[in-house]
């Protein structure tokens, strides 16, 4: 379905970087990203979860490098995967020479906690000889105790001061390849960073709720406060930190994007919560046919409304739909209109059925129209 003039976000403008293959801002789609939680230095265990980030669509992967083991493991891990690695990089300048040299795509480093300015020019020249950018991360959490005693606590100007600095260290050094981050806990707090960052800069920006809890109350928190600034059009990459499977935190990203309208991937469930007027097991249905459609990603909407109140009006409005009815039978819709009656029995699997078929055609139209285009130009 068309997405209609009143929901169009207005994004920031700004330069564009790229990380690897991967552009991160300029009107580039918002990148969704995550993080593995292996002993990088473990590759089979690291390999293994990245491509699983990678296959529940994770357009850009960090590992953390806190060692030289890690960072050398990193030869071994980017030839076996895809997605651009970023390489986490905190005290230690030897370290983030080493990533690049191993192939880490960006480096997420603060320039003025590794040393002197002569270390910074080796990273940086590193960075710059192995086509790595780099992510200045700035955490509510870690701030610089000089900010801290002249600011009194953690708060926006705070955030904002110490990553203009870190910025100026890369731009001395004639290096702009480099997008920001501004994270706390506090929704209130990082949500404020980011509005005033996103106005002192032209950087592209990650955005994150940092250590913002488990899969429920992480999602909550993580929806309020990146929600809120990606509708305002801040934000060219995120990371959802969770508590959790770090392939939670790529589920979750993307659902955020596609209520928005910022990216579409996989089947859109629009589903009621289900009353005493409901024809069939709702909740039950909607648990099993996301576990069951997980694998589409070919952006599609599906309605499963339990009755006749709402479900004609929103199976207008998607792909397929079905509303429950009376004696065990439903109506399915197809393109928003009647196509036929479902038994009550069959539900599940005739609608994975029908999706599957809709995402296999919507797919081979997408191919014909790429090949049509090439042979035109």
């Amino acid at each position: 379905m068309s997405v209609r003039p009143y929901r169009d976000i207005d994004r920031r403008k700004c330069r564009q970087i790229h990380v690897g293959k991967v552009p991160v801002g300029g009107g580039a789609p918002i990148t969704v990203q995550s993080m593995t939680n292996t002993l990088t230095h473990d590759v089979p265990a690291t390999v293994a979860q990245i491509r699983a980030l990678e296959k529940a669509g994770a357009d850009i992967v960090r590992v953390s490098c806190p060692d030289q083991e890690s960072s050398l493991a990193l030869k071994d891990i980017v030839r076996q995967v895809e997605v651009p690695i970023v390489a986490d990089i905190h005290f230690h300048y030897k370290r983030a020479i080493e990533a690049a040299e191993s192939g880490a795509a960006c480096l997420r480093i603060n320039p003025g906690n590794i040393g002197s300015s002569e270390r910074v020019r080796e990273v940086v020249k590193a960075a710059k000889d192995h086509g790595c950018s780099m992510r200045i991360g700035v955490n509510a959490g870690s701030l610089e105790r000089e900010l801290l005693e002249r600011y009194g606590e953690p708060c926006p100007e705070a955030m904002v001061e110490s990553a203009l600095t870190h910025a100026k260290i890369l731009e001395d050094n004639d290096f702009f390849e480099f997008k920001i981050s501004c994270k706390a806990s506090d929704v209130f707090l990082a949500v404020a960073a980011y509005q005033q960052l996103a106005e002192a800069c032209d950087y592209p920006l990650h955005l994150g709720i940092t250590e913002a809890g488990g899969l429920m109350t992480g999602t909550v928190k993580s929806s309020i406060g990146m929600g809120s600034l990606l509708w305002a059009g801040i934000g060219d990459t995120i990371r959802v930190s969770l508590s959790a499977d770090p392939v939670e935190e790529i589920r979750v990203g993307y659902e955020m994007l596609k209520a928005l309208g910022l990216r579409r991937r996989g089947v859109s469930v629009i589903s009621c919560p289900s009353c005493a007027r409901q024809n069939f097991e709702v909740i039950k249905t909607v648990e099993v046919l996301e576990q069951r459609l997980a694998h589409i990603t070919t952006p599609m909407t599906l309605s499963v409304i339990g009755c006749v109140v709402n479900g004609p009006g929103e199976a207008r409005e998607t792909d397929i739909g079905l509303t429950g009815g009376g004696n065990n039978t439903h109506q399915v819709y197809v393109a928003g209109v009647p196509h036929h009656r479902l038994k009550d029995q069959s539900i599940v699997d005739h609608l994975v059925d029908l999706v599957e078929k809709k995402a296999a055609e919507l797919e081979a139209a997408k191919a014909k129209n790429a090949t049509a285009d090439a042979a035109a130009s």
